[in-house]
């Protein structure tokens, strides 16, 4: 496994100096915002794509980097009821295609969007109960009328670039946890996996190690992002909190640095299972602590992942 970092909480440095940076830290990949809520500091697709000699320019960074791009990122709701929220997401996504087929990296990270509740809608809505019968209604116009007609073409669309689509599952979205990851890979096909981030698990109650042998084989892309619960409010409260992230003493939970929220046995443990769910890839930090600035958060996060990624699988086994 490689040791990656989402760039984009770099964002105020000029590419190049972001990447110099992180392989200084000891990174081997990083994954590149180009769209969406990730935003496109490092990567414009719209006018990178037009632009050869400024492509040219940006490949001749990466290279120089020594790191490789593990994938890129254009987090959007393409299937948002607002038309033009979703054409915009479409095109970010789109691009981060022609971008990764381009840099020849065969993953592109996102959202499953959320639609509306029916054709009028003007928001999304995410539904987290089937009773009254209104909930289940709005689930099979979701999921049959918006999301599986769209997310058939945009897989195609994918593929025929030679390209994988990794599903963060997040709640707030359609695809929000393994059943739902399962279910949509089942329907569309292998074009679609999932992008691992145990942080969105963790506060939902689901056991980490239990999602990655469920979804062992479709797991295109990691990230490496720690959540803590807060025993106190959770027990108050609940975890479905609408608090804003920075109220962090009232919060349910928060996104913290990888061993701040779960002990290095729980993270060993959870490389350990995707190595037996045959993932080699990249461990991409996502940094969302609030309570760290990105260089310390980023840099305890490397500091911690290089405790325990598995770096080779032996060939055999000596005894063998």
């Amino acid at each position: 496994m490689k040791l990656g970092v989402l760039t984009v909480p770099l964002s105020e440095m000029p590419v190049g100096q972001a990447l110099s940076y992180l392989k200084g830290l000891g990174a081997q990949a990083v994954e590149i915002g180009c769209g969406g809520f990730p935003g496109n500091a490092h990567c414009d697709p719209e006018v990178l794509l037009k632009d050869r000699a400024k492509l040219k320019e940006f490949k001749e960074t990466i290279k120089a980097s020594g790191l490789e791009i593990s994938a890129f990122s254009a987090h959007g709701n393409a299937v948002h009821p607002d038309e033009e929220t979703a054409k915009k997401a479409v095109r970010d996504f789109e691009n981060a295609v022609y971008m990764a087929e381009e840099m020849e990296v065969g993953v592109v990270n996102t959202f499953s969007g959320c639609p509306g509740d029916s054709e009028g809608s003007r928001y999304p809505n995410w539904v987290t109960c089937p009773w009254p019968d209104d909930f289940t209604k709005i689930l099979d116009y979701q999921w049959n009328d918006k999301l599986l007609p769209y997310w058939r073409k945009a897989a195609e669309f994918a593929g025929s670039h030679g390209v994988k689509v990794a599903f963060e599952m997040h709640p707030g979205f359609c695809v929000y946890n393994t059943e739902t990851m399962l279910r949509i890979h089942r329907e569309i096909g292998p074009a679609l996996g999932a992008n691992y981030d145990p942080s969105h698990l963790f506060w939902q109650g689901m056991d980490g190690i239990s999602s990655i042998r469920e979804l062992a084989g479709i797991i295109y892309h990691v990230h490496a992002k720690d959540c803590k619960i807060d025993a106190m409010n959770t027990a108050r409260t609940g975890v479905l909190d609408t608090k804003p992230y920075g109220d962090e003493l009232h919060r349910s939970w928060i996104f913290r640095t990888v061993g701040y929220g779960h002990d290095l046995e729980t993270w060993k443990d959870i490389i350990s299972a995707l190595r037996m769910a045959g993932y080699d890839g990249a461990v991409s930090i996502e940094h969302e602590d609030s309570l760290m600035s990105v260089k310390e958060g980023l840099e305890k996060a490397v500091s911690f992942l290089k405790e325990v990624l598995i770096e080779e699988k032996p060939a055999e086994m000596w005894w063998a």
